[in-house]
């Protein structure tokens, strides 16, 4: 009898719950009321996640996090960063406390002064997840504490649920962590082995018989030290008596398919979308006693499974391994939304081909039903899920000439060489050394998001709505002037999400009303979905921009978002590959361009927060991304006038191995994410000499810490020993919007002092 199980489930509520509770709580943590009710939604979360998953043989306990797992793996492991425990200790905090101390740089208790530098933040592998990353050091010694992952094994089982702890496992741990080095890193294995031994041993005295251990650093190409790591780990912990699954997922295993194979493990996970040659060779080399998990539904897109096809492949599988044959989804289902049956105003023709992370279990109920009773079991669903896979996408004229026919090498160019734009741009912008600007946007204010609702709502028409979004626009620029930026932008009030405003805006993408996946923390986002040929039917910002350079004589940047950020944000259609469907909304985009510069906005920035992102986990798949990646950047940038400055911006990415495809961007200006780094991202400009502007970020926006100018200051000189005065530029590292307006007008005051002080130095030397 084949079974099914689930990686991990979201941990924010259908209806964000997590979400509300937590600000709740940063912001009354000092009231007992503010903490139960944290807590108590916390547990409703999860006991409304362990219902959802009953028809699961193995429930997943351990993937719920208040904040990030891997943070609550440092916790458990007792890697608490020095900083946070003086603090914790000085003031007698609570473990909550220290927890989001760590995580925020700041408590609950912000009166008492209780304030440390924010866990350094950086994504997930290649999602749009951010996780806290790791400090380890030489001296790093690390104790058990499991009081988190117990509790949720106590509540699973107050259910009757089967359980399956999910922890990381101690190699993808420390390759996670920032270290001195690689081989700081290792040397501290041996001290965290026997943490895990415990770990399991704390397993075993609970009555668990399977622990799914995460291993995802074996999608990467791992060299023969990590290699190593790994088979010392397995064969340190086969002692223990729990069946360990190992787990990997994003990739195949490719080179590490032989090292996973010889592993001392119950069981083996494979990520089967593009992979089933991986699980036929793992099949044909387990051990009689060992179990082979399937990850046969898409953990990370949105299109229904097609169940037919996924049976052909299963059924010789089941044949063979009996109930040896586990299935699951590809990954964690953290990466999609939780319920489509929520969503009302998604087109009927395009909902039916959609699956959510409870559609996606009951997927794996259809699959598991037909393996063990027949196909004929399932003959309905099947009818149904054929059905849905003819749904007849919609097609534009516009763009379908893409599939065909190449684009002219003219489109991905600027008229002249950076050096030539530069000095024709210094001519007609006149800005001072050290210019200041920020990212975009500007505190979305409980009023601003009402006035759109209201507008969604047809509460208030389209004229008032636009008075009172211009209403705003004039405060954020009134607010710059007096703080005596450089260069202002407009705020972004009417804009929801970076993606998602766009996707309201091109045809051929749909966006939802519930399909919230979180981004790290409190911070949610709706991925817009993408299901036909993508065109721009009209001008999009040109009017906000408009107005917002019409109240000042400084300029004004048009904010876009790039055409590779919408495509990694957003769920994209499994019919045409990923680089013609961002050279669709690369020739969108570029439109805009055009059309701001037309209207006079002499400043545009396009940004690429995500090019990133979905850059392979395997390097011999890089270069044919970042290729196609950056053309498409180009593709959307270069039809202005040398006049014209285009900026873009890109954070929580680590540049050195990608620095020439940045510079091939050859954007004017790039900002980057570098205080919460402490400006280690600077270290790749020892070696490399970026030919362009740049603005790493001086302060960071993701903590709700106040900075000072010195601060602020020490970081700007810092960026002057690595990069030339004259091609720097003062920015925070990402934009405002989740910020309030007290803590943005002190840090941007600071700021902008911190660059008139570093001119005064520059100008004395």
């Amino acid at each position: 009898m084949a079974k099914i199980h689930n990686l991990g489930f979201p941990r924010i509520g259908a209806n964000r719950e997590l979400k509300f509770a937590l600000e709740h709580y940063w912001q009354h943590g000092d009231s007992e009321t503010s903490q139960r009710h944290l807590h108590a939604t916390a547990r409703e979360i999860r006991q409304g996640n362990l219902e959802i998953q009953s028809a699961l043989d193995w429930v997943p306990v351990g993937d719920f996090s208040l904040y990030d797992h891997v943070l609550d793996t440092s916790f458990m492991l007792g890697n608490i960063p020095t900083s946070v425990e003086k603090v914790a200790s000085e003031y007698a905090l609570t473990a909550l406390d220290a927890y989001f101390l760590a995580a925020r740089g700041q408590t609950a208790h912000a009166e008492c002064g209780c304030q440390t530098q924010a866990g350094e933040m950086t994504k997930w592998f290649d999602t749009n997840y951010h996780y806290i990353v790791p400090q380890v050091d030489a001296d790093t010694s690390f104790a058990l504490n499991p009081s988190r992952i117990n509790r949720d094994i106590n509540e699973a089982r107050s259910v009757g649920a089967e359980v399956k702890p999910v922890i990381l496992g101690p190699v993808t741990y420390l390759y996670l962590a920032k270290g001195a080095d690689d081989t700081t890193k290792l040397t501290l294995l041996p001290k965290l082995l026997p943490i895990y031994a415990q770990l399991l041993a704390n397993f075993y005295r609970h009555g668990v018989e399977w622990v799914q251990v995460d291993e995802p650093v074996l999608a990467l190409d791992l060299n023969r030290e990590w290699q190593t790591a790994l088979q010392y780990a397995y064969d340190y912990l086969s002692t223990s008596n729990i069946k360990l699954l190992l787990t990997s997922y994003f990739s195949d295993y490719g080179a590490n398919l032989s090292i996973v194979s010889a592993l001392p493990v119950a069981g083996i996970h494979v990520p089967v979308i593009d992979s089933w040659h991986e699980v036929n060779a793992i099949a044909s080399t387990l051990k009689a006693s060992q179990v082979l998990s399937v990850g046969v539904i898409d953990g990370r897109n949105i299109w229904k499974a097609r169940l037919n096809q996924c049976l052909e492949q299963l059924i010789p599988l089941h044949q063979q391994l009996g109930d040896r044959l586990w299935l699951a989804p590809s990954c964690s289902l953290l990466h999609v939304p939780i319920d489509v049956e929520l969503e009302t105003h998604i087109p009927s023709g395009l909902k039916d081909r959609l699956s959510f992370a409870k559609q996606k279990l009951q997927e794996l109920v259809y699959l598991k039903n037909a393996l063990n009773e027949g196909r004929d079991s399932i003959s309905t669903e099947l009818g149904q899920n054929s059905a849905s896979q003819g749904y007849e996408k919609a097609q534009s004229n516009h763009a379908t000439q893409l599939r065909d026919s190449s684009l002219h090498s003219s489109l991905f160019k600027r008229q002249s060489t950076f050096s030539q734009r530069k000095l024709t741009q210094a001519s007609a912008l006149s800005l001072p050394l050290f210019p200041t600007t920020t990212i975009g946007s500007y505190p979305q204010t409980s009023d601003i998001r009402l006035t759109r609702a209201k507008f969604k709502r047809n509460e208030i028409s389209e004229h008032e709505y636009i008075l009172r979004m211009q209403d705003e626009i004039a405060h954020v620029i009134d607010v710059q002037e007096q703080l005596g930026l450089d260069v202002l932008v407009h705020g972004e009030p009417e804009r929801n999400d970076m993606v998602e405003y766009f996707g309201e805006h091109l045809e051929g993408i749909a966006v939802s009303q519930f399909a919230w996946v979180q981004s790290y923390g409190s911070r949610c986002v709706k991925p817009p979905i993408i299901y036909a040929d993508v065109h721009r039917p009209k001008p999009i910002t040109v009017a906000w921009s408009q107005y917002a350079q019409s109240l000042t004589a400084k300029p004004v940047k048009g904010m876009l978002t790039g055409p590779v950020t919408i495509l990694n944000w957003s769920f994209v259609r499994d019919d045409l590959p990923r680089n013609k469907v961002c050279e669709q909304i690369a020739l969108a985009i570029r439109e805009e361009v055009n059309d701001l510069e037309a209207a006079n906005i002499r400043i545009i920035q396009i940004d690429e927060a995500a090019l990133r992102e979905r850059l392979p986990l395997k390097k011999h798949e890089q270069r044919y991304y970042m290729q196609w990646a950056v053309d498409c950047f180009l593709l959307a940038s270069s039809g202005v006038k040398d006049e014209t400055q285009i900026h873009t911006h890109m954070c929580y990415s680590s540049f050195g191995e990608i620095m020439e495809d940045v510079a091939r961007m050859d954007a004017d200006v790039i900002t980057i994410e570098t205080a919460r780094s402490n400006m280690t991202l600077l270290d790749v400009f020892d070696t490399y000499a970026y030919p362009n502007d740049i603005g790493p970020g001086v302060y960071d926006i993701h903590s709700p810490n106040k900075v000072e100018t010195h601060d602020m200051l020490d970081r700007l000189n810092h960026a002057c020993s690595r990069i030339p005065a004259d091609q720097l530029w003062v920015n925070p590292d990402c934009g405002l919007k989740t910020r309030g307006w007290d803590e943005v007008k002190v840090n941007l005051r600071h700021m902008v002092a911190a660059a008139k002080k570093a001119r005064v130095v520059a100008s004395e030397h």
